[in-house]
């Protein structure tokens, strides 16, 4: 660890520091991010690119009683260290350890959490209206990319806070791209038109040049800087700021301490909302990051000598990514219907190689799940058949549109949700456990999920001709198997499988419970248990014949999912029964009534009894018991 940085365990010790002192503890900070980054994966890219600015800001600032907050997290790690999770900081993601992304819980300078984007204005300007009702004469900063710039509510929060006139500062960190490469007008006009380092340099070259000039060089300097202002602000984002309500201030260099702590002071006694733009540059200091910034946005661990991920042992199957991306280009290259669409990540979900083969049938709408979705029905609309491509978590966002715009007419939109389940290390918020329960009590839409590699590749040829909207759902990790090459095989809407037949219980498993629910079922059949196993493949229509019907034979039904238990799968099975008045000994097995933190899959499905060795064990239970578990629907 660098000397400067172990004397640091809060803002109050940065302060102790001399300005001449922070560029080296700036790359300090760097060295242990990568270093420790290295060795547990992480947001590497985003968070290199905000050391300075984090630095300046908690020296300028006196946090936590102002308040400081990050718009997601991904660029918040030399945060964390700086205010007293250093020595921690090995911990990163990994269970029982320090989030990924800020928490308030973990951290009285954490104000808000930040795992989704375009939350920071809306929450800031609530704590700056707050404050101002109590009486608090405290400051309120927001720092958000330019990425979540493309984001609708970023702008219902600029709208508002500009109507109030609250005093808050929007700290605009533009690195010129998000996760993948910016999308859209706004993004263009944030990047390109006389911003950045271009709009940077020119304010430069012209001041330097007026102030060479003899006698009348200072004062020429400053009739020059304040022309160059009026024109950077008409010319710049300036323009869409000032009409907005904000004083808009910038572009400076993010990575320039001295110009970042006078600007902040300057700002710091302006009235109303003011928008500072901040010119940083992604993986700053480490230059793998900095030639691969989109590889180093999320990358897991890696050799810090030489930026190359660490090989993983073994043979591993495709990811379930990997054998979306390819089914996807397979089924449009059968059908001239298909369209794809992503939320500014064509690399995370696997739509890339769609794009490169298809450019003219891909969208990329930036950060704006809503208007994916909405976008996607005006497709459907005409006869084209959209495949939404989205994080399962993500797609909560969209709630709305998806009801409004998609499934109130049937439209024959499919949305393609990855990570469903268990994520792992970026924990609560990205976990995609809720999907089934807000999905399938939509009226007509269709919910399947496979059970490996080879049935996401039948259902994606499958659903795109189901005729409405559908949502197939699938884990984050490697599929079990290799999807085939050969002739797909049609999967007829709510139609499941029967893996084994058993008259003692009847084991009814989804998606990634079906591989476990497999070896545990072995387990039992060895110990003279017969079980039957029902891959149910749809959550939405259920099999509904071929579960009352091997329910009926055992008398004991075992449900199991990777959802939260209330309104989940499960219960849609429960539902069955009661629609047929079946009464029959339930148990059901699922994320209980509580937010699953951060670890490995394999930890966390452990931890939840939703692994072969939980499965065997909930299975057993109703074996041994008569009554125990039982739940009469009449």
């Amino acid at each position: 660890m660098g000397k400067l940085l172990d004397k640091i365990d809060s803002p109050k010790d940065l302060k102790k520091l001399g300005k001449a002192e922070l560029p080296e503890l700036a790359f300090e900070v760097r060295e242990l991010i990568v270093d420790s980054v290295a060795k547990t994966g992480g947001h590497l890219a985003s968070s290199l690119g905000a050391v300075e600015l984090t630095i300046a800001l908690h020296y300028a600032l006196n946090t936590p009683k102002d308040k400081l907050i990050w718009d997601v997290g991904h660029q918040a790690y030399a945060h964390k260290i700086l205010t007293g999770r250093r020595d921690s900081f090995s911990t990163l993601r990994q269970k029982d350890g320090i989030g990924g992304f800020t928490k308030p819980s973990e951290s009285e300078y954490d104000t808000t959490i930040s795992g989704h984007s375009a939350t920071s204005i809306s929450s800031g300007l609530g704590i700056a209206a707050a404050m101002e009702l109590k009486g608090e004469k405290r400051k309120v900063v927001c720092v958000i990319g330019d990425g979540s710039m493309t984001a609708g509510l970023a702008f219902e929060g600029l709208n508002q806070a500009g109507h109030l006139g609250k005093d808050i500062i929007v700290v605009l960190n533009d690195n010129e791209m998000s996760i993948s490469e910016n999308v859209g007008a706004l993004s263009a006009f944030l990047s390109k038109k006389l911003t950045g380092r271009f709009a940077k340099k020119i304010k430069d070259e012209v001041e330097s040049f007026a102030s060479s000039i003899p006698k009348i060089g200072k004062g020429l300097a400053t009739i020059i800087k304040k022309a160059e202002d009026s024109l950077i602000t008409f010319l710049t984002p300036g323009m869409i700021f000032e009409g907005l309500g904000f004083h808009y201030i910038g572009p400076i260099d993010g990575h320039n301490l001295e110009e970042l702590l006078s600007t902040l002071k300057d700002t710091s006694d302006m009235k109303g909302p003011v928008l500072l733009h901040v010119i940083t540059k992604k993986g700053k200091g480490y230059r793998p990051a900095e030639k691969q910034p989109s590889l180093f946005h999320g990358i897991g661990p890696f050799n810090a000598a030489t930026g190359e991920p660490v090989a993983k042992t073994g043979k591993a199957h495709p990811s379930y990514t990997e054998v979306f991306s390819r089914s996807i280009v397979e089924v449009a290259e059968k059908d001239k219907r298909i369209v794809t669409i992503t939320a500014a990540m064509p690399g995370g979900t696997g739509l890339s190689s769609f794009a490169e083969r298809f450019p003219d049938r891909f969208f990329d709408v930036g950060i704006a799940e809503q208007h994916a979705i909405t976008f996607a029905s005006g497709l459907a609309r005409k006869g084209l058949v959209p495949v939404v491509a989205l994080y399962s978590t993500f797609m909560q966002r969209a709630y709305d549109q998806l009801f409004h715009d998609v499934c109130l007419e049937g439209l024959p939109v499919v949305m393609a949700l990855d990570r469903a389940g268990i994520v792992g290390a970026d924990g609560p918020t990205h976990h995609g456990l809720f999907d089934i329960s807000y999905l399938r009590h939509l009226p007509g839409l269709t919910l399947c999920a496979p059970k490996d590699a080879d049935e996401l590749r039948n259902m994606l040829h499958s659903v795109v001709n189901y005729g409405g909207p559908v949502a197939v759902r699938y884990p984050r990790g490697s599929g079990v198997g290799e999807a085939s090459k050969g002739k797909p095989t049609i999967i007829e809407p709510g139609r499941a499988e029967l893996i084994k037949e058993g008259g003692d219980l009847t084991i009814i498993a989804l998606g990634t419970m079906v591989e476990p629910a497999i070896n545990a079922v072995r387990n039992l059949e060895a110990s003279g248990m017969a079980c039957a196993l029902i891959n149910a493949r749809f959550v939405k229509p259920l099999d509904g014949a071929m579960i009352l019907e091997h329910a009926a034979i055992s008398g004991r039904v075992l449900t199991v999912e990777e959802n939260a238990l209330q309104g989940g799968f499960g219960s849609a099975v429960l539902e069955l029964f009661e629609e047929n008045n079946m009464k029959v000994e339930v148990r059901r097995m699922g994320v209980p009534d509580s937010f699953v933190e951060q670890g490995t899959q394999a930890e966390l499905r452990s931890a939840l009894g939703l692994d072969a060795k939980g499965i065997e064990y909930a299975a057993r239970l109703i074996l041994d018991t008569d009554n125990d578990h039982v739940i009469e629907v009449s």
